[in-house]
Parts: C-alpha cells; structure tokens; sequence
C-alpha cells in the first residue's frame, strides 16, 4: 500500500488554525483546555489543531470509541464478560490477535491445552486482563500504513513496555491492572503526536538528542508544540469520557518526590506509572552495558516512597522484557536490529551482570528481526490485520469444541459454556448476531437470553417462542421447529411459504433474510423429552448462509456441547 503523504506539522499551519473557523463538533470542556494568554493560547492552539485532525481521520474517531467501550465493559458490574467479548468478536482482527497473544507462555499454564476462544480466554485471565491485552492491540491495530513507520512502532512499544513494567511492580492484582492502563494511557499525548504531527514528532526528538540543547521530553513538547504531552493526552481522554481515576493516573505527578511510603495512597499508582516511564526510558536510550546502573540509580530513588524490595526493579523489567517479546512474536510485530526499540525486547540482559567479560557469550536474538520498514510500509505489524484472512468454518468449529471440551471437565459456569458456544458459531459461520434462547421455568416459552453480534444484546428480549399449541391453531415456524426437534435452515425468509409462518416478533424486531434454528431437546428417562432451549443465528442477505454436511455435523455437536453443559450443572 502506498505511503499516505506527512501531515503538516503543527507550527506550519499555526497561522491558518488560527484564522480557521471553529469545527462544528464540540470543542473539549473548558478544563481540559488552558485559559487563553501568552503560552496558554499557543497551548490551546495545538490541542484545537490536534482535535480537527482527530475528526478529520478515520483512524483514532474509531479506536476511541473502542477504547471507551472496552474501558467501561471492563469496569461493569453484570454482564461484563458477555459484553466485554461481544465487543471483542466485532473486530475480526483483533478477535485473531487477542487469541495469539493469551497462548503466549506467560498467559497459558504449563501443559494445559491451546486457548481457542474469547470467552475462554476471559475466564482464564480475567476480565481485566483481557481489556488490557485488548486496548494494548486496538492501540497498536490504527498505527500501520503510516510514513514514519519504526517511530510509531518504537512508540507503541515504548508504551506497552511502560504500561507492563508498572503491572510487574504492582504488589497485587489490582494494582497491577489499574498501573497498566494508567501508565498505558499516560504515553497517549506523545502517540498522538507522532501519529497526527510526526516533523513536530521528529524536531522534539532532535531536541533531546541535541547534547548541547540536554532538554526532557516535557521541554521539547513546551518548545515545539508549546503544550506538555500529558495536557495533550488528558484533554484527549476527556474527549473520549474516560473515568477520571484513570486521568488521574495519566498526569505526570507535580513536585518532588515523597520521601515517605505511598503505601496505601492514591499517589502511589502514579508514582509507579513514572517510575515505570522512566525505566522505560533508560531500557531504550541507554546502552546495554550502562542499564543495570540507570535502573539501579531508579530504584535507590524510589525504593523508599514504593516501597522496592531489593532488585525489584531490575527483576520487574526482565519479567516486562520478556513479556512484550512473546507479544511482539505473536503479533509477528519486529524491529530492526541494532535499533533503540530492540533494546525493549528480550535481547540483552537487563542488568548487564557480566559487562566486560568477552568469555561470556551474547544473548541469543529473537530470530530474523531485520526487516526493511520502506519495503513493507509498516504492515508487519501483522499481515493479517491488513487484509483479513478468509474464515474456515472447519477449523473454528472444530477449536471452538475442543475448548468446550476442555472446559466441561472443569469446574465451570453454565452461563460461560453457553457464551463459548455461541462465539463459536458467531465466527465460524461470520454470522451477523447469534441468540440462545433459554426455556422459562414459569411461562413454558423459550426467551432470548444471550446475545452475540451486531445489536444481539438488545434484540434478544424479542425472541419469545411459545412451546404450546392452542387448538385448532397453527403454530409458528420457531415454535413448529422446537417441537419437532428438526434442525433448520432458512436461505430466504422472504419466500411467501416461509413468510406466512414467521411470528408477528421476529418479522418487526429481527427480520433477517436467511438464519439457522438449532433446538436444545433434553432426553429425560420415563418422561417425555423437553425442549430446554435454541441457538439462532443469522446473516442480513438471503442465501448468504451455506453449510455443508461437514460444517451441519460438528454445529450439532457444539449444540449437544450445550445440552451437556445443561446436564453437568444440574
């Protein structure tokens, strides 16, 4: 794909935003945009100038609103699993990656089976390890394709690593999920920057590797771009109504300091994402023989205010190290050698115990790691994403089961068996939503309980299907298909015959084209067989659902999955 042209940077166009006239969409609440005078107006003039090519492009108006919706399903009281992967599933791409990166070591438990699902992945490693895992891709999935391709790169990396270095500090789960996505989001001013103003970009980083000129990245952003990159970063995620503790974390810390234990504190979460910026900082500008000196000379000052055990620092950023090396392989994301980005990945010793000895031999590299960013235009980043890869129904059924399969002999929730089983289908046949309906023990009718895809959660409360005949009454497809036990296919719903049959619900809420009916039919012994429940699933097109007897054998094996998780939680 060929390179789109730079972007002018901010100062060349100051006297053209200035003159401009205001965008029609909103500006941000006043306090997030300094007062008007001298500094303040330059520093409103580049977050106004940052904000219209933010609504100008495609790319960050949509990874906000993923970031905004992961961030707040994650946070959600009920239903955050379900909703947290259905968000997930939307996206295809990051639907493949999420899955990748969860089968990494650090993620899988020594032995046990591939992770093959969404929901299976979240009941392994949590909801917010999952948000977390997930808006480090969506950031990394909008920054391919652009001119300066190894600066963003380095950029993204600089920022995982940051984020994943605060998580390994942590002193418990909590902490440690909180730390990343605060110290995640705390790099988001400079992704912008790099990203919308890439010369503004690129004079900061002559700036301060000008010896003479010796300035912080906070002196380059004020010089350059006459606003820090933290305001920048905040008046963005006031935009997107991220929640304020994690603003809170975003904001570099004013004054010293403490020389006190923040143990406890509020401040401590953002002393440890700058504790953590600031190793990061040394991993990729110092040289490899030096860094265990930076880090140490890091920890004596922090030692006492974050309370770090001996080396804490050091260990924590060989964990980190080797954490975004099992990322950057599963996400096929590499860098060339030599370059400062590669000093983040597990290719040097972090604390350089042997600096000097010529008998010891070096770190063995992570594989073919030079790769020419002109030729590829930055798409490494995962040649899948680009274009992405077409579906075989085969093999995600066959996955999706094995997983069940894993899952059943566990202790399990019912309600999660029947998530996995639903995702299962929803990517397998690249349906447009998915329902499981379950029957209510009071009224005797299957009601939508589970939904999956594009507007599943809210239509779900349509599906009503009676399991009761009155004389003398046709009973509708849905409830003549239930009763029957007869699996069944719709290519066209708008075919008189079919139609005529369609209840009054489904033809004014769901009305799809062509969709699939797969009953739940319980054997009892001495008793008469129950239908428990039905999987719907369906597309917008008529004829555009196909299955073949392969693809109709292993769905009714992941409908019987259903029926057995039913009969196990009993």
């Amino acid at each position: 794909m060929p390179a789109s042209p730079s972007p002018p940077s901010r100062s060349a166009v100051t006297s053209v935003a200035s003159s401009a006239p205001a965008p029609s969409e909103p500006h941000m609440p006043a306090a997030a945009v300094p007062p008007a005078g001298g500094r303040e107006a330059e520093a409103r003039l580049t977050l106004d100038y940052l904000l219209r090519r933010m609504r100008s492009k495609q790319d960050f108006p949509a990874l906000s609103s993923s970031i905004t919706r992961v961030q707040a399903l994650s946070e959600s009281d009920s239903d955050s699993l379900q909703t947290l992967c259905d968000e997930i599933l939307q996206d295809v791409a990051l639907t493949q990656k999420l899955l990748r990166v969860v089968n990494t070591a650090h993620y899988r438990r020594a032995g046990s089976d591939p992770i093959r699902t969404v929901s299976r992945a979240v009941s392994l490693i949590g909801v917010a390890g999952v948000r977390n895992l997930a808006l480090s891709l969506v950031l990394l999935d909008h920054m391919h394709d652009q001119v300066h391709a190894l600066q963003l790169k380095e950029a993204f990396l600089h920022t995982v690593m940051a984020g994943t270095l605060a998580s390994e500090l942590s002193v418990s789960p909590n902490e440690a999920e909180e730390a990343f996505v605060g110290t995640l989001f705390r790099r988001l001013g400079w992704l912008l920057v790099c990203f919308y103003l890439p010369e503004d970009a690129e004079q900061m980083r002559a700036l301060m590797r000008d010896a003479s000129q010796g300035l912080s990245e906070r002196q380059a952003a004020e010089q350059v771009l006459g606003v820090r990159l933290d305001e920048l970063g905040d008046a963005v995620a006031t935009q997107w109504g991220l929640p304020e503790s994690l603003r809170a974390c975003m904001r570099v810390p004013e004054g010293p300091l403490p020389a006190h234990s923040l143990a406890g504190s509020p401040e401590r979460l953002h002393w440890l994402a700058s504790l953590a910026e600031a190793a990061t900082d040394a991993m990729l500008h110092t040289p490899p023989a030096e860094l265990g000196q930076a880090l140490e000379r890091l920890q004596r000052a922090h030692v006492r205010a974050l309370d770090l055990q001996p080396l804490a620092l050091q260990d924590a950023a060989g964990r980190a190290r080797k954490r975004l090396s099992e990322l950057t392989q599963a996400l096929n994301l590499s860098v060339p050698a030599a370059s400062p980005a590669e000093r983040l990945l597990d290719t040097y010793y972090v604390d350089a115990p042997h600096q000097g000895d010529a008998a010891v031999p070096a770190p063995v590299g992570l594989g073919s790691v030079d790769v020419d960013l002109a030729e590829t235009g930055f798409t490494d980043l995962g040649a899948s994403d680009t274009v992405t890869p077409a579906l075989d129904p085969i093999a995600i059924l066959t996955s999706g089961i094995q997983d069940i399969t894993n899952t059943l002999v566990e202790s399990f929730r019912l309600h999660s068996v029947l998530h996995m089983v639903l995702e299962t289908l929803l990517r397998a046949l690249d349906c447009r939503r998915v329902v499981f309906c379950l029957r209510d023990a009071r009224t005797g009718e299957l009601q939508g309980r589970i939904g999956l895809g594009e507007g599943a959660e809210v239509l779900k409360s349509a599906f009503r299907v009676p399991l009761t005949v009155a004389a003398g009454t046709p009973p509708d497809l849905f409830t003549a298909v239930c009763l029957k036990n007869a699996d069944t296919l719709i290519a066209d719903a708008l075919v008189p015959a079919v139609a005529r049959l369609l209840p009054r619900w489904f033809t004014t809420h769901i009305d799809a084209q062509t969709f699939l009916l797969l009953p739940l039919m319980l054997k009892r012994p001495g008793q008469p067989d129950m239908v428990i429940g039905l999987i719907y699933a369906d597309k917008a097109r008529g004829g555009s659902l196909q299955i073949d007897d392969r693809t109709l054998s292993l769905l009714r094996t992941l409908r019987n999955q259903a029926i057995m998780a039913f009969k196990q939680s009993a």
